[in-house]
């Protein structure tokens, strides 16, 4: 009789279903994105036939191939089959992971027990299969987890044993001990694994860090009051501002563009369409007679004034990010050598860069079309040029109006040389593009931050990047920047500054400010989003140690918002924030949880903030937070069912619970940033 065929081979289920496996892009096309050290959230559905319980566990595999890690995962929303765990890749490479679902046969069995022999049902039956299970399980255990196997042969000898009555061998067999040695040790049957998946990992700069924009060209510019015109600052004075970016505690100096600034319909003050001969320009109209994108403009110095400027950034700790801005201006030498890398109107004219109702006249936008592989081939070599000058990070500036393929190129050629390299995206556009950005390797990208205002705006946008996008998208939350100030920062005050850098700061591993968002320049350009006298055409004289000596400076607590990032770890991950109730419709309530692995020196903990912060400006705000104490991963309660908070702002402690008052007077101090201390 000839063998019959599998009825399983082939087939897409196993033997128990694992589905919707989360973060996976596209069925693994994409990898997902993880940070070394970094909280992974592993999610998926698993189900079976019958009514035995499940159990679900999230494998990490190391580059290498090797297990990594594994970790059980917890049941979501009952009825829903939804399984969450938490992985975290200790180095940078290639990873991968899978799900497996499994059959518990220890809760299977302790249930099955508890119900029947509450009712009198298959008593002996019952107690014999929980002792045979134990016992089994101790053989099990035997070598790779021996503190458990002692607690299984000991429960199994209680159930098996006739002398006692019934209620204690269940209890021996359901006791505490015996629940925790089954955690670390499960008895598992029917084993299922997804597919592995990919899980790119990066380093520290790719998801975390606070980044400070200035114009070098402002930084020891002098103006002459005898004839209102400047002297451009350079590289060499710009290093002057150095320490003090770095004594607030950033992480990455972003220079706009550094490239000659192109004369033909070079932009006067405040946009307009005439400039004067003492007019600076754009730095975003790159290219002129002096050179383009591997040039740096004259009045900034020289390619060793940049390098000797890098080199100083470095050594307090800084890197420096500069922009990749693909756009000419219109005597940039492209645009006579290379006429087919741009887009020629009927009339014979190449098209300058319009964003409706905004016209850049100064600028001519690249056409990718018309010579793909010679255009791709000069921006590539222009990346080498500036990462050999020591650039391992880039913002990008409007990576939106270029073609996703080659920033997959781009990007996937440059990290494949030098994994270590960062591009930013500055991509304000529609969710599908940014989404397909980051899937193209943009390891980080500006985001909708900056106009999410209000308690339930911001409490969706929170959300959403912290769980349903974080495998592929990895949100900057600049606070302004050159062209953007927004209503909220216009009329809001200084408190509406304190609140916007707060929110971004302890929300989010990523954030950043451009130069004067310190001193509350909120003045903006009549019937636009955009700082009057806008630094973007002009230079700009700010004295911040004046400031600071007034108190009229935010940089005090900005330097103080970075101090408590470094200091809590549970900040700089981006998928582990969870919302908290409050009774007022303006106090936004979240907290950030971390479980910290022991090291050499470090005995192992947990990191717990919660932010508490009033989103109005204008108004005091009191009411009640209720808080999820599960999210906040508490043990250890006091008697009374409470635990003590550090106010890292204020320095006051306080006994907290599940329900506690706040009052929040946005003039005074907006938010209680609080530590729970162990």
């Amino acid at each position: 009789m000839a063998a019959q065929a599998d009825p399983r081979e082939g087939l897409r289920f196993g033997r128990i279903p694992v589905t919707n496996v989360q973060p996976v892009l596209e069925g693994g096309k994409f990898p997902a994105k993880g940070i070394r050290g970094a909280d992974v959230r592993v999610s998926a559905v698993v189900f079976r036939e019958g009514h035995d319980v499940l159990g679900a566990t999230a494998v990490l595999f190391a580059p290498d191939g090797s297990e990594g890690q594994r970790a059980r995962m917890r049941p979501g929303a009952k009825g829903s089959d939804a399984w969450e765990g938490v992985l975290t890749p200790s180095t940078e490479g290639n990873w991968s992971f899978a799900v497996e679902g499994w059959t518990d046969l220890y809760a299977t069995w302790a249930h099955n027990a508890q119900v029947k022999i509450n009712a009198d049902v298959d008593v002996d039956v019952m107690l014999a299969e929980g002792a045979l299970l134990l016992g089994n399980a101790a053989k099990a255990a035997k070598s790779a987890a021996p503190e458990a196997a002692k607690v299984f042969k000991a429960a199994a000898a209680t159930l098996a044993d006739p002398s006692l009555n019934t209620n204690d061998r269940l209890a021996g067999g359901t006791s505490r001990e015996v629940r925790a040695a089954v955690e670390h040790f499960p008895l598992r049957d029917l084993v299922t694994s997804s597919e592995r998946f990919p899980l790119l990992v990066e380093r520290d700069a790719a998801g975390r860090g606070a980044w400070y924009e200035f114009f070098p060209r402002s930084e020891g510019a002098m103006r002459h009051p005898e004839t209102g015109e400047w002297t451009s600052g350079n590289f060499r004075t710009a290093r002057h501002r150095l320490p003090a970016v770095a004594a607030m505690g950033f992480d990455v100096l972003y220079l706009p563009p550094i490239h000659p600034i192109g004369t033909i319909n070079r932009k006067g003050p405040n946009n307009t369409l005439v400039a004067g001969p003492a007019d600076p320009g754009s730095p975003w109209a790159i290219g002129s007679a002096d050179g383009g994108h591997d040039a740096i403009h004259p009045d900034l110095g020289s390619l060793a004034d940049f390098e000797a400027f890098v080199a100083a950034a470095n050594e307090l700790d800084l890197e420096i990010a500069l922009d990749l801005a693909l756009q000419c201006a219109p005597d940039h030498p492209w645009a006579t050598e290379h006429p087919e890398w741009f887009t020629t109107r009927v009339d014979g004219t190449i098209a300058y860069a319009e964003n409706p109702p905004k016209k850049y006249q100064d600028i001519y936008p690249l056409n990718f079309d018309n010579d793909p592989t010679g255009l791709s081939h000069e921006i590539l070599r222009i990346v080498r040029l500036w990462i050999e000058r020591g650039v391992r990070i880039f913002r990008v500036d409007n990576p939106h109006t270029k073609p996703v393929w080659f920033w997959e190129w781009l990007i996937g050629t440059i990290n494949a040389e030098r994994p270590d390299i960062v591009f930013l995206a500055e991509a304000f556009t529609r969710p599908a593009m940014m989404a397909a950005l980051g899937r193209a390797g943009f390891q980080q990208s500006y985001s909708y931050f900056t106009w999410r205002n209000t308690k339930e705006e911001l409490e969706e946008y929170l959300v959403h990047v912290s769980r349903d996008s974080a495998g592929y998208f990895r949100p900057n939350f600049f606070v302004n920047t050159p062209d953007i100030l927004t209503e909220y920062l216009q009329y809001g005050g200084p408190a509406g500054f304190k609140i916007r850098a707060i929110l971004a700061a302890m929300s989010n591993p990523l954030w950043g400010m451009y130069a004067g968002y310190e001193l509350y320049e909120h003045v903006a350009r009549p019937g636009s989003e955009e700082n009057i006298d806008n630094e973007k055409y002009e230079f700009k004289d700010r004295d911040f140690a004046a400031a600071e000596a007034a108190g009229s400076s935010l940089a005090p607590f900005v330097t103080l918002l970075n101090r408590i990032r470094r200091a809590h770890p549970a900040l700089l991950d981006l998928q582990n924030l969870s919302l908290h109730e409050s009774s007022d419709p303006a106090t936004l309530v979240f907290s950030k949880h971390k479980n910290i692995a022991a090291t050499a020196t470090e005995p192992a903990r947990k990191d717990t903030i919660i932010v508490v912060i009033n989103v109005d400006p204008h108004s005091m705000r009191e009411g009640e937070v209720t808080l999820d104490l599960d999210a906040l991963s508490l043990d250890g309660l006091s008697p009374d069912g409470t635990f003590l908070v550090e106010d890292l702002v204020t320095g006051a402690t306080w006994n907290w619970g599940k329900k506690n008052y706040f009052r929040l007077d946005a003039h005074l101090e907006p938010a209680h940033i609080l530590h729970i201390r162990r």
